[in-house]
Order: structure tokens, then C-alpha cells, then sequence
């Protein structure tokens, strides 16, 4: 009995054996790290809404789909160079894993500050060009510029969530994920509610914490440290650096996709129901956000495990790891839609209670919107679970048909025959026709990877 209990007290590997307690022990730091980030995130809009007023939280939902994209690099780099880095553990080549890790790293630095100069270049013509008037706008540009000025650390702290999980180090992310969140917080506080500093306090509040969250870890990982992985100066081999970004293509695609996305959200709200519109929509992307983190957090918290079997070569763990994953992402769904419908009066209290009108909107299309979450952690999942297994072309397509094709199509025709609803249920239908696509194609190559 007491082994047992030793043994379910050390250290998880990415070579054991999986049980749904195990593996949820192992994905849940990562999963509670990317809740903590929505919230904090969270914590921003709320601020924002409640002590600068619905027309600044209405320009900030305008231009975030470009902060955005111009951040999602960190997520290709991160999600695609952890797959390559685990499946080179899993080889035997642990030395070749570190230089491939501390290139991404490198690489990723360089490309956020080529970014951070385009960035803030182009962001009052992109302000513009997404439909700010002439009130939004000088909020929009404020607002975007700061934020991007920390584009890099941005980057790196989408790197770094991934790579904490590779080295097995899953709560030492957690540890910087917290810190940085609560630095976020705190300072939104400080900058938003008692210093009213309005949009450029919640701007540099947001940087200020990525800088914790990105930069901090860079003097772990560059020391010596009981993890499996560490920063070492590398050349740049660039046909890795090109696998990596392959691989983490579905990654950069769904993050690319949901800007573009909201982007013709926002166009169409502003067509059916105005100002009101878009910041209803923002109250839902901030809140869903906490609901759908669950859902990544244990997509990119897992994935290290199939790419680390699947370099040792293991289909029966493979096997084992997936069928587990499907069966928790749809139990996952059913209890976030139940949550969903009893927190939507609460939650857009939170934000628009001070608008009846606005309240009542966002109430409504929150739990129209909550339905899409039966469908979506099996969609997310399963572009993460190919990303792991070093196919970036399926996983993209997954990503690419969810995130962009399906969802254009929905909330441009949807509207036509369901009027303002039809936006709302945009994301649903999205779902169902992705998830379509994604039964295809895990059960097209099954055979093909042995899982």
C-alpha cells in the first residue's frame, strides 16, 4: 500500500504509462495556466468597461484582433518546436533537443521585434481600416501601440507555456503564468482604478506583465536547472526552424483566424446592432476565453506525451492517450455548457450591468454562443494531437476550416436567415462542420500512425 502511494506521489514522465488520473494530474497545471491568463485577461476588459467607459472597451475589442496576430508567431514557434523537441527526446538525442529548443527561442526573439516596428507603423491605418470612428479611434491607436511595444516578450511567453511542459516542468510555468497574472491585475488596479490612466494603464499593466511571463523564464532555462531542457548559445539552422513553423502552422492558422474572424464580427455587429454589438461581443470573447482555456491548456498540455511516444515508436500509449483525451474533451463540453447557461446573467453583470440594454444583449448571446463548447474541445484537441505527431499540414487544415472558412461562411450567411442570433450561433455551426472534417480525418490515419 505504501508503494503505491510513493508511486503516485513521483514525478510524472512523458515515458509513463497514461490513466485518466495521471494524465489529468499532468495536463492540469497547464490547463490551470492558461485559465489564470483568460482571467487576468479578463480582469483587463473589466477595468476597462467599468472605469473607462463602453466606448474605449468598445475600441480596444476593435483593434485586439491585430495585437493578436502579430503575437501568434509565439504560438507557431511554441506548439511546433515542442513537438520536434519531444519527439527528439523521445529518440534518445537529448543534446539535439536543447539546440533545437534554445534556435526556437533565438528565432522567436528576432521575429518579435521585426513585428513590434510593423506593428506600431500600421496601427492607425489598420485602426481605421477596421471601422474606428473618429471617438475610437485615438483609443484604438493608444491602446495598440503600448501593447505592441511588448510584442516580443508577448511571444516568448506563448513559447515558454508550451516548453515548461516539455521539460516537465509543468508547475514552474504555472508558477510564472500566476506571477504574471497577478502583476497584471494588480497593476490594472493601480493604473485603471486608482490613478485613471484609462486604456494606456491597462496597456502598459498588460505588458509590464508579459515581461514576468516571457522574459523571466529566459534566466531559467539559460542556467543550470533540474529540467530537461536549457538555453545554450546555437546556430541557426533554418531547415528546423521551417519544420517548426510547419508544424505549429495550425497553431499560427487558428490564432490568425479567430482575428480575421472577429474582425467580420465586428463588421457584421456593427451592421445589426452598433457599438452595442461589438462590445457585447467582447464581454463574450473575454469570459468564453476562460471556458475554452480548459480545453487548450490540456491540448498543449498533453501533446508532449503523443510526441514523445510517438518517437519512442509507442502506438499502444498513443492509442491510449487519445482515446482518454476525446472522452474527457466531451465530458469537458457538457459541463461547460451547463456552467455557461448559469453564469451568463453573472458574468456580463460583471462587465455591462451600468447599460440594461447592453446587459440584456450579452446575456442573450452568451448562451446562444455557450452551446458551441460540446464541439469545440474535440476540434481543438485534435489539431493539437497532429500537431504532436509532426503532421502540420492536417492539423492547419483542421484549424483553417474552423477557425476561418466555417466560421466566415456562418456569420455571413447566418445572419441573413436568423437576423442578430445568427452571429451568435455562428461559432456552433462552425463546430459541427469542423468536427466533421476532424472525425475524417482520425479515423482516415489511424492506420498510418498506429494509434
Amino acid at each position: 500500500m505504501n508503494n503505491v502511494k510513493h508511486r503516485e506521489k513521483d514525478p510524472i514522465r512523458l515515458s509513463d504509462h497514461f490513466t485518466y488520473g495521471r494524465i489529468l494530474r499532468f495536463a492540469l497545471p497547464s490547463m490551470v495556466m492558461f485559465v489564470f491568463t483568460s482571467i487576468y485577461t479578463v480582469v483587463d476588459g473589466f477595468f476597462i468597461s467599468n472605469y473607462a467607459g463602453k466606448e474605449p472597451f468598445a475600441a480596444v475589442n476593435l483593434i485586439m484582433p491585430f495585437i493578436m496576430i502579430l503575437g501568434t508567431v509565439g504560438f507557431m514557434f511554441g506548439t511546433g518546436g515542442a513537438a520536434i523537441v519531444s519527439k527528439t527526446m523521445g529518440e534518445g538525442d537529448p543534446d539535439r533537443a536543447n539546440r533545437y529548443f534554445s534556435e526556437i527561442v533565438e528565432v522567436n526573439i528576432l521575429f518579435g521585434a521585426i513585428l513590434t516596428v510593423i506593428g506600431i507603423a500600421l496601427m492607425e491605418p489598420v485602426s481605421i481600416a477596421l471601422g474606428a470612428d473618429e471617438a475610437m479611434l485615438p483609443y484604438c491607436v493608444l491602446y495598440g501601440r503600448i501593447c505592441v511595444a511588448g510584442n516580443v516578450a508577448f511571444m516568448l511567453q506563448n513559447v515558454f507555456q508550451t516548453f515548461f511542459v516539455v521539460a516537465e516542468k509543468p508547475h514552474l510555468g504555472l508558477f510564472f503564468t500566476v506571477f504574471s497574472g497577478v502583476t497584471n491585475m494588480v497593476l490594472d488596479f493601480l493604473f485603471v482604478g486608482i490613478f485613471k490612466w484609462g486604456v494606456a494603464g491597462a496597456a502598459i499593466a498588460t505588458v509590464m506583465s508579459q515581461v514576468v511571463g516571457g522574459v523571466l523564464p529566459i534566466f531559467y532555462f539559460a542556467a543550470k536547472n533540474s529540467s530537461r531542457l536549457r538555453l545554450k548559445p546555437a546556430k541557426i539552422e533554418w531547415r528546423i526552424i521551417a519544420k517548426t513553423s510547419g508544424n505549429g502552422s495550425s497553431e499560427l492558422m487558428s490564432n490568425i483566424s479567430t482575428s480575421i474572424v472577429s474582425i467580420a464580427y465586428n463588421f457584421e455587429l456593427l451592421k445589426y446592432a452598433g457599438a452595442n454589438g461589438v462590445a457585447a461581443y467582447g464581454v463574450l470573447m473575454y469570459v468564453c476565453f476562460i471556458f475554452l482555456a480548459i480545453f487548450i491548456g490540456y491540448s498543449v498540455g498533453t501533446a508532449p506525451i503523443v510526441g514523445y511516444h510517438y518517437g519512442a515508436g509507442n502506438h499502444r500509449e498513443m492509442h491510449n492517450v487519445l482515446s482518454m483525451s476525446l472522452t474527457l474533451m466531451s465530458v469537458f463540453g457538457i459541463g461547460m455548457l451547463v456552467a455557461a447557461e448559469l453564469l451568463a446573467g453573472p458574468l456580463s453583470k460583471m462587465y455591462v450591468g451600468y447599460d440594461a440594454e447592453l446587459y440584456a444583449m450579452t446575456v442573450h448571446a452568451f448562451r446562444l454562443f455557450s452551446f458551441s463548447f460540446l464541439v469545440a474541445g474535440v476540434n481543438i484537441y485534435s489539431f493539437s494531437f497532429f500537431t504532436a505527431l509532426n503532421n502540420g499540414a492536417i492539423s492547419a487544415a483542421i484549424s483553417f476550416l474552423r477557425t476561418l472558412v466555417f466560421q466566415l461562411l456562418a456569420v455571413l450567411l447566418l445572419p441573413l436567415l436568423l437576423g442578430l442570433d445568427g452571429i451568435w450561433f455562428a461559432n456552433l455551426v462552425a463546430d459541427l462542420g469542423a468536427l466533421c472534417v476532424t472525425l475524417y480525418f482520425l479515423l482516415s490515419r489511424r492506420k498510418k500512425y498506429g494509434y
